[in-house]
């Protein structure tokens, strides 16, 4: 019987040069960066009739139940008529739902669909990620944000108080939603529970955060949950910009919206660190 003898790996030659190390990346690798913020936008903009569109033309039938069909019965709120106050909230909502929904189902049709490696395999780090998903998705809510407000404005004719307010709340809105929908598109494995995310937490924050009504109006205990409901605090500083008036505290939301964004960015850098449900 003949015995093989194991191949081991020959040193180099002398004088022969040296396999090339793997080569680690420096800096921030922005041509990565915007080719996944690239993808993102491009990927929402292909379908804009139901990605842009369509939002709009929701809000438009919001904007004519709630002010348009309930003018002449509604008292004014806060000083002004019923649809400069819902107008705000109706563009905010916009931004929201949106953001939300670009992040969350980019990232979870990547997981269904195998195609994760794409943006894995690249010498992409996990910040950069994260910067690139918000990013798109940010994008996506502040055009509906755009298109929304011009198609509302007919209709309330708001005008526009405190600029940094607007943008700062529509910024912070946008951030929060879109982390949030990486979040639960990492944690969902099937359709329905990434739709129990927006049935069982989104929608519901959302309408009971002061859109349409006066939170102090709600009965208890709703009027005390509201006052933890991050998304008031988002609708009435955004508001705030656009009428001068706030229901809550500006400093207050000012705080609660930059701490809850610092987490949720954390917590997506964390999940792409780890590879969380998304390495085999």
């Amino acid at each position: 019987m003949t015995v093989q003898t194991p191949i081991r790996p020959q040193a180099p030659a002398a004088g022969a040069a040296a396999p090339p190390a793997p080569r680690i990346p420096q800096g921030v690798n922005w041509i990565g960066l915007q080719t996944l913020y690239l993808r993102e936008v491009r990927r929402f903009w292909k379908v804009g009739a139901q990605t842009v569109a369509g939002p709009v033309v929701t809000t438009l039938l919001y904007m004519m139940i709630f002010a348009v069909a309930t003018s002449g019965g509604r008292p004014p709120l806060e000083g002004v008529p019923f649809a400069v106050f819902v107008g705000p909230g109706l563009i905010m909502m916009g931004i929201m739902n949106n953001a939300f929904a670009n992040s969350s189902s980019s990232l979870f049709q990547a997981k269904i669909n195998n195609t994760a490696p794409d943006f894995l395999c690249p010498p992409l780090t996990p910040m950069e990620l994260t910067v690139g998903f918000s990013a798109g998705a940010m994008t996506r809510g502040f055009l509906v944000g755009v298109v929304t407000a011009a198609a509302v404005w007919p209709f309330s004719h708001f005008g526009l108080a405190h600029l940094w307010a607007v943008v700062y709340f529509a910024t912070a809105a946008a951030l929060i939603m879109s982390t949030t929908g990486v979040l639960a598109a990492l944690w969902a494995q099937k359709f329905d529970e990434l739709a129990s995310v927006t049935s069982f937490v989104v929608t519901p924050l959302t309408f009971l955060s002061g859109t349409f009504y006066l939170v102090e109006r709600l009965p208890e205990p709703f009027r005390t949950a509201s006052q933890a409901n991050p998304f008031f605090y988002l609708i009435d500083g955004f508001r705030y910009g656009f009428i001068g008036k706030a229901e809550g505290s500006l400093a207050l939301g000012v705080v609660y919206s930059a701490l809850l964004s610092a987490a949720l960015v954390w917590a997506v850098w964390r999940m792409f660190t780890t590879g969380w449900r998304l390495k085999s």
